[in-house]
C-alpha cells in the first residue's frame, strides 16, 4: 500500500541532498583551507631553503597559504616520523630526504619509502667536502693523505645526523679511497647550518654537506669548498673541482629531496598536488632560486618518483652495509 512521506521523512531528505552536494563541492574544491608543510630539518639549511621556496610557489598556485613547520631531531626521523602519522587529506605535506632510503637499514625507525604518498621530486644535490678558510689542507689529497696518516678519531666531521646522506657519502667516499669510515669521527647535527657553525667555530674539522648550504659561509670567506662528489662541476662553484680531478675517483653521491604526504592519500589530491607543483617548480620564484644558490632543480613526478625511492632504497642498503652500519 502506498504511503504518503511523512513531514519528518521531506525533511530529512531535504537536509540529506545539500550535505551530499556540499561534500562533494568542499572534495572538487581542494584545497580549501591552509596546507601545512613539515620540514624533517632545522632551519636555515638546504632543506628548510628549497622547502620555503618552493613553497611560496605553491602557493600562487593552489591559492592557500602553504606553512613551512621545522620538525627537527632525530637525524629527520621525528619529522618524517610526524609527516609519515598525519592525516592522509592532502592538509600535510613535507619535504622529504635522502634518509627516508636509509634510516630503516641503520635500524633507526621501521619507516620506509612506503609509509609515505610520493608527489614529486623537486631536487637532488651532490656531496661537498667542506674545511675551515683556516684549515692547512689546501685540496682534497692533502686532506685525505692528513686522514690516512693520522690516529683514528683525529678528525672530526659533521652535516646531518650519525647515518644520515653526508654521514654517508663521506664514509663512502673514505672507503673508495681505501680508508675505514672510522678513521672519521661523525659528530650529529640536525643539518648544514648547525654543522656550519661547528666548523668556523673549530668544533669540527670537515662539513661533507651539499657546496650550495656553504655557500653563506663561503662567500665570507670563513670556509672553503676542497671538492664535490658530482659528475661535472657546479657552474655556480667553477672553481670547485670533482673528485676525479682531484683524486682521479669517480665515487659520486648525493642527496634527493621531494614533496610527499602519509600513505593512502587520495589520487585527486595528489593529482592536484603534483599539477602545481610542476608549475611550482618551473616558476621563476623556484628556477632563479635554485640557480642562483646552486641548487640542483629536477623533477619527477608523482610516478617516477615512487619508482625512485624503490630502487634508492635498495641501492642505499647496499651503501650502509659496506659502510659496517646496517643493523
Amino acid at each position: 500500500m502506498f504511503k504518503t512521506p511523512t513531514l519528518k521523512r521531506i525533511t530529512l531528505s531535504a537536509l540529506i541532498l545539500p550535505l551530499s552536494l556540499s561534500a562533494l563541492h568542499a572534495h572538487a574544491a581542494y584545497p580549501e583551507r591552509p596546507i601545512q608543510m613539515i620540514v624533517p630539518w632545522a632551519a636555515g639549511g638546504g632543506t628548510d631553503s628549497i622547502a620555503r621556496t618552493i613553497a611560496v610557489a605553491l602557493e600562487q598556485e593552489l591559492g592557500q597559504p602553504v606553512n613551512v613547520v621545522n620538525r627537527a631531531g632525530g637525524g629527520s626521523v621525528v619529522g618524517h616520523t610526524v609527516l609519515a602519522n598525519a592525516a592522509p587529506d592532502g592538509y600535510t605535506i613535507g619535504m622529504m630526504t635522502g634518509e627516508i632510503s636509509m634510516m630503516h637499514w641503520q635500524g633507526l625507525t621501521a619507516l620506509d619509502y612506503t609509509d609515505f604518498t610520493p608527489i614529486a621530486q623537486v631536487n637532488y644535490d651532490y656531496a661537498g667536502v667542506q674545511v675551515s678558510a683556516e684549515s692547512p689542507y689546501a685540496s682534497l689529497g692533502e686532506l685525505i693523505e692528513a686522514i690516512r696518516s693520522q690516529p683514528e678519531g683525529t678528525f672530526k666531521a659533521s652535516g646531518v645526523g650519525q647515518g644520515g646522506i653526508w654521514h654517508v657519502s663521506f664514509g663512502g667516499m673514505l672507503v673508495d679511497q681505501e680508508i675505514d669510515p672510522r678513521a672519521v669521527r661523525w659528530i650529529p647535527s640536525e643539518g648544514a647550518a648547525p654543522a656550519m657553525v661547528d666548523l668556523v667555530a673549530g668544533g669540527i674539522d670537515i662539513a661533507p654537506t651539499s657546496v650550495p648550504e656553504a655557500r653563506a659561509m663561503i662567500d665570507a670567506g670563513r670556509v672553503k669548498s676542497l671538492a664535490i662528489m658530482a659528475p661535472e662541476r657546479n657552474p655556480v662553484f667553477p672553481d670547485v673541482p670533482t673528485l676525479k680531478e682531484e683524486i682521479n675517483s669517480n665515487y659520486t653521491l648525493g642527496e634527493w629531496r621531494g614533496i610527499g604526504g602519509p600513505a593512502g592519500m587520495d589520487e585527486e589530491v595528489v593529482a592536484t598536488l603534483e599539477a602545481a607543483l610542476e608549475n611550482a617548480s618551473e616558476s621563476d620564484i623556484y628556477q632563479d632560486f635554485m640557480r642562483q644558490q646552486g641548487f640542483g632543480a629536477v623533477w619527477r613526478d608523482s610516478a617516477d618518483f615512487a619508482d625512485f625511492m624503490q630502487e634508492t632504497d635498495a641501492l642505499m642498503g647496499n651503501v650502509v652495509e659496506n659502510l659496517g652500519l646496517k643493523r
